[in-house]
């Protein structure tokens, strides 16, 4: 799964997505996910939901004789016809705090010791995060599951039915393990090629794990948050692995953009979008980052006028980044892999071995954008288990031939991306 993220206030109206979704078949990504562009509460936050059968108006031609529907399908078949299959949130966790649905179903929501609808929330470390605008749902003691859980099949029904394939299923650990497999199961009965990824960040790896085994097809992982040096991702990585494959993503909707973080580093965004192509089953890139836009996506603020281009264009590199992901089986799943001493601290070398074919690789990774680092080894053939010679197939700069020893001086964020397959 490579992921274009289409962001829906960013993009505009329908009739405005065509060219995005060009861009994005054309640079390799198969699958194009939008956030929400269902009919919101008073909020406006796309996740703030009041009509899940309604499209937020903000997408809608309004001078169009087709309906919001009709323009939304067109707008779908369209990437239907480049190639892309389209996965859209399903955020059935919680809903808008003015939905009607609170007033009609008053028995789905969790409320406190004086009747009044609860809010939203999380934990973020030791503190409680509340969404004042959302109101949550109570899928443990509501006396009415039977109508909550046909009222979910219906949302996902209707969505299937405006052309998308997939669901990104919004704070997935905060509905029962039970109620998501009912769902899938269901939806998949008669949906068969359906597609489920959990988003599951912010919570344990426990609750990572059990949400998963409800028969997600993904789940997002924190690759983006790791500095490349602890053992906490890859320990998060191999114990999920065999549960649910992963997807990796260098910035999100929800994170600051990279090339804002980084003060305009170019080679820093190279870095993290290779390594999250190559590192899990499944990547995700929001749109905008190709171009090395600044401003952050909101889920109220932004317009389409915050599509301001500067002359970064990394359309090429990240077109060739995908190619690699497309051609080797051994980027394509949650492959064995581990963390190999090197000569430099500053320089990470990876191994990965696919469990469904043949292919290894080995990936050194610069993992200073900024300054130069130097890699030596004896023989780079010692960290494989195949015999046959190590093929360089880098976005960048491919070697024709390994050297023995290997020295080679890595450019600031540069990756160096080799395959090979055992007999």
């Amino acid at each position: 799964m490579i992921l274009y993220n289409l962001f829906p206030l960013l993009a505009g109206r329908f009739s405005k997505w065509d060219e995005h979704l060009a861009r994005a078949a054309k640079m390799g990504f198969d699958w194009v996910y939008v956030n929400p562009i269902q009919q919101t509460g008073a909020s406006r936050s796309l996740y703030s939901i009041s009509d899940y059968f309604k499209i937020n108006p903000a997408f809608v031609d309004a001078s169009s004789a087709e309906s919001p529907e009709a323009q939304c399908r067109q707008a779908i078949a369209t990437g239907h016809t480049a190639g892309l299959k389209f996965m859209t949130d399903l955020v059935i966790n919680h809903t808008a705090i003015d939905s009607p649905l609170t007033r009609e179903h008053p028995e789905w929501f969790l409320r406190d010791h004086h009747g009044h609808v609860l809010n939203a929330s999380c934990q973020h470390g030791t503190e409680t995060v509340v969404w004042k605008d959302l109101a949550q749902l109570d899928f443990k003691h509501t006396r009415d599951p039977e109508g909550l859980f046909h009222y979910a099949v219906r949302v996902v029904e209707h969505l299937i039915s405006l052309g998308f394939d997939g669901f990104r299923c919004d704070a997935a650990y905060q509905v029962p393990r039970h109620f998501w497999h009912r769902l899938i199961h269901e939806i998949r009965r008669r949906h068969p090629h359906t597609k489920f990824a959990a988003e599951t960040l912010g919570c344990t790896l426990d609750q990572t794990r059990e949400t998963a085994r409800a028969g997600f097809d993904f789940v997002f992982n924190s690759s983006k948050w790791w500095d490349f040096n602890g053992w906490w991702l890859i320990e998060q990585y191999n114990l999920v692995r065999e549960t649910a494959p992963s997807i990796s993503f260098p910035e999100s909707h929800d994170t600051p953009r990279l090339f804002a973080e980084t003060n305009g580093n170019l080679a820093a965004l190279k870095q993290r979008y290779l390594f999250a192509a190559l590192f899990s089953a499944g990547v995700m890139m929001p749109m905008g980052f190709e171009f090395g836009l600044r401003k952050q996506l909101h889920v109220v603020e932004t317009t389409p006028a915050d599509w301001q281009l500067n002359g970064v264009d990394l359309c090429s590199f990240i077109t060739k980044v995908n190619g690699i992901k497309q051609r080797f089986p051994v980027f394509q799943e949650e492959s064995p892999t581990n963390i190999l001493p090197t000569n430099n601290p500053n320089v990470l070398l990876m191994w990965k071995a696919s469990a469904a074919h043949r292919d290894e690789a080995l990936i050194i990774l610069n993992k200073d954008p900024w300054n130069p680092q130097d890699f030596r080894v004896d023989n780079l053939r010692q960290f494989v288990q195949s015999s046959a010679p190590l093929q360089d197939v880098s976005p960048e700069e491919q070697l024709e031939f390994l050297p023995e020893p290997f020295h080679y001086a890595l450019r600031p964020g540069q990756g160096i991306v080799l395959v090979t397959v055992r007999k």
